[in-house]
């Protein structure tokens, strides 16, 4: 009998955190059912000169099994919820949530909106700012300034409180742009800002919004697939979380040191600062807290 072929995907050069664990999935599906399943990964759908957001309609025509994808390009109301500013102040805050009702209670809405099964939840970690300009400790030292930002309502709003004028652009264009000089700053967690090879010389820890990423694959698709091989999936999609997340952590932590280490100055604001950041964007929390469901609050 053939293998059958399980291809997975992201938008990540093969030494990150996400494009290790995709490694760990294919090691994990070896284990678990050998020959019978041979595991092809495509690390970087950027390397095919293919925007990030092709990876879910990959996933949905079958070019891919799965594939994961940061559930704040989703616009879907649940999974905004996960966006809302200074949500979750530990890593640990964050998994108990995504790994319990409310995790659930998206994965649900996402599949029946969307026809996605969720085989978990990755840490895209916490997003601070970077500039090239100045040190920023307080929201007002961020006037003026331009800044690449995810093309997500709340992100660009966050931006805007605190002064700023944000362009909502996909991956590739932001990147583009920030080599150039296009924009004065951006948003994102530490690994993609190296990943992505932004230079900025001024790094403030904001932990301003938690991303995650989640692992999306084909409902029908999976429930055709055998009964063994999909359980096998989703057995080595949960140990790939465990995995990422853990590496994930190790990383930011090596990078701010490694950044340091270049000469860039990392600014950690005081809690009397970083209040004054989230103070800032009440109107926006508060604007996002307004749109989600009193029973979905709940269980965050």
């Amino acid at each position: 009998m053939a293998a059958r072929t399980i291809r997975v995907g992201g938008y990540g050069p093969p030494d990150t955190p996400h494009s290790r664990a995709l490694d760990h999935f294919a090691a994990t599906m070896a284990d678990l059912v050998g020959e019978a399943a041979e595991v092809e990964i495509l690390y970087n759908v950027m390397d095919l000169n293919r925007p990030i957001t092709d990876l879910l309609s990959m996933v949905r025509e079958g070019e891919l099994t799965w594939c994961y994808f940061s559930t704040s390009y989703l616009g879907h109301p649940l999974a905004d919820a996960i966006e809302i500013p200074f949500l979750f102040a530990t890593l640990d805050e964050a998994h108990r949530a995504l790994d319990g009702p409310f995790g659930k209670a998206v994965a649900d809405a996402i599949r029946a909106d969307h026809g996605f099964e969720m085989l978990g939840f990755w840490d895209n970690g916490f997003r601070h700012l970077t500039n090239a300009v100045r040190p920023i400790a307080t929201p007002s030292d961020c006037a003026g300034l331009t800044i690449r930002v995810q093309p997500n309502p709340m992100h660009i709003a966050l931006s805007q409180a605190w002064g700023m004028r944000p362009i909502g652009v996909d991956l590739s264009q932001g990147i583009e742009m920030i080599a150039a000089g296009e924009v004065d700053a951006q948003e994102n967690p530490l690994a993609n800002t190296y990943a992505y090879g932004v230079d900025h010389r001024y790094i403030t820890m904001t932990a301003h919004l938690y991303g995650a990423r989640g692992l999306f694959a084909d409902a029908a698709r999976m429930e055709a697939m055998p009964a063994e091989l999909a359980a096998a999936v989703r057995t080595a999609a949960r140990a790939a979380v465990e995995f990422q997340r853990a590496a994930s952590a190790d990383y930011e932590l090596e990078l701010q040191e490694r950044f340091a280490a270049d000469g860039r100055r990392i600014i950690v604001p005081s809690p009397a600062q970083r209040s004054m950041f989230s103070e800032a964007a009440a109107p926006v929390i508060d604007a996002a807290v307004a749109t989600i469901n009193e029973d979905v609050l709940a269980l965050l």
